[in-house]
């Protein structure tokens, strides 16, 4: 039975948490993101027969978080990332994770192929009719991103690991947002988690949309995108609907939309239709006038495509407002990149300072407007952060400061 929502609570975020080859947690990234760097490399956890070396966002391989208990070491990274993610939020939020065993706490978490195919050795042996040892297959059965939480937490609450292409960490927020609405948990632990894989990595590369370069969002001379890996998280928390943003929160979940165009299996539709349909049930669900948005965190891939397309809806729905991409910053952290931008948009809506968006230098004119040049001083009440998936899949949040 479908769940009433709950008209009398607003949703806030309470605490954040990232991860990504940009810094090891959400004020490292930040900083860095403002001072420029781009911690850009080649793949070093697996090779591939490619005569053309593509470059990543990789994480270092000296990854470790001290919060994680070392028991954890043999889950997958996707779901290490996820976990350190999950500790930096809930320390953010200025909550006990063992006071969390008292509260209903739900989970959940998006994914791609959470690095399930990474174990190329192990079906390769098995295929030439060898008995290969069971580990790899363990650790994938113990390394679902949001049953790993659970299991770290020992939570009672509803647990869903979403997997839907690139807007999969967007949609896990907006999930978690719909279960405090409904009444189903009292906390929500949201976010998403993804590791460099020689499968998505080699598959980028067949469909010919992978930079060779540092990518160029919305630039002239954009050439496709570069893969990177990491985690974002947030506590999702309930405040009654007439209270203001409580002192140690940071935001209000003001509106999530999705919609699905269902168009072809990689390419967005063209005229943009099921993006516009996201953004317009997410403005509508905030009851928030467009001038209220102050500044958008795009897809912004740096693939042809992609940008045009959202440079068509942008350009239609929220004309003259400032956007940027900082997949330039990341990579394409895939099904984690829904998640890491809305945290970065929540700090930059927070700290009112937005960042250039990085490799964009000249405006193609078959584009109508451009994304952010240098980083600027932006007050403002609302911002969005949006996802373009493959399969046509299209998300947007917003997120309130008042």
């Amino acid at each position: 039975m479908k769940e009433a929502a709950n008209k009398n609570i607003r949703v806030s975020v309470r605490g954040t948490g990232c991860i990504s080859a940009l810094g090891s947690n959400l004020d490292e990234c930040m900083s860095n993101m403002f001072a420029s760097v781009r911690n850009i490399t080649f793949p070093s956890r697996f090779v591939t027969d490619h005569p053309v070396k593509y470059p990543v966002f990789q994480i270092s391989d000296k990854f470790n978080s001290p919060q994680v208990s070392p028991k954890n070491n043999d889950l997958t990274l996707t779901a290490q990332f996820g976990l350190a993610a999950a500790y930096q939020a809930l320390e953010d939020a200025g909550i006990d994770p063992c006071d969390l065993k008292t509260r209903r706490v739900g989970v959940c978490m998006g994914t791609t192929v959470g690095c399930t195919l990474n174990n190329d050795q192990f079906y390769i042996d098995y295929k030439l009719g060898k008995t290969p040892g069971m580990d790899p297959v363990k650790r994938f059965l113990n390394s679902n991103p949001a049953a790993s939480i659970v299991k770290e937490f020992n939570l009672s609450g509803p647990v869903q690991s979403v997997v839907n292409a690139c807007a999969s960490g967007t949609d896990a927020i907006g999930i978690g947002i719909s279960w405090l609405k409904a009444g189903l948990c009292d906390l929500v632990i949201a976010g998403g988690t993804d590791e460099l894989c020689k499968v998505t990595y080699n598959g980028f590369i067949s469909l010919m949309i992978t930079d060779r370069n540092p990518c160029k969002p919305f630039d002239q001379k954009r050439n496709g995108l570069n893969l990177g890996e990491g985690a974002a998280a947030v506590i999702l928390e309930p405040v009654p609907q007439k209270a203001s943003l409580p002192s140690h929160h940071k935001c209000f979940t003001a509106g999530y939309g999705s919609a699905c165009d269902a168009y072809h299996l990689t390419a967005p539709k063209p005229d943009g239709q099921g993006l516009k349909k996201a953004l317009r049930q997410a403005i509508r669900q905030s009851c928030l006038d467009r001038s209220d948005i102050g500044f958008i965190n795009a897809h912004g891939t740096g693939t042809k495509d992609n940008d045009q397309v959202e440079d068509l809806v942008l350009s239609e729905i929220l004309p003259g407002v400032p956007f940027f991409s900082t997949k330039g910053y990341t990579g394409h952290t895939l099904g984690a990149a829904g998640a890491i931008e809305a945290v970065f948009t929540i700090q930059s809506l927070i700290n009112e300072n937005i960042p250039a968006s990085i490799g964009f230098s000249k405006k193609d004119d078959i584009l109508k407007s451009s994304p952010v040049r240098k980083a600027q001083k932006l007050s403002c009440r609302a911002a969005i952060s949006e996802s373009v998936a493959f399969g046509g899949n299209n998300s947007a949040l917003i997120f309130s400061r008042i």
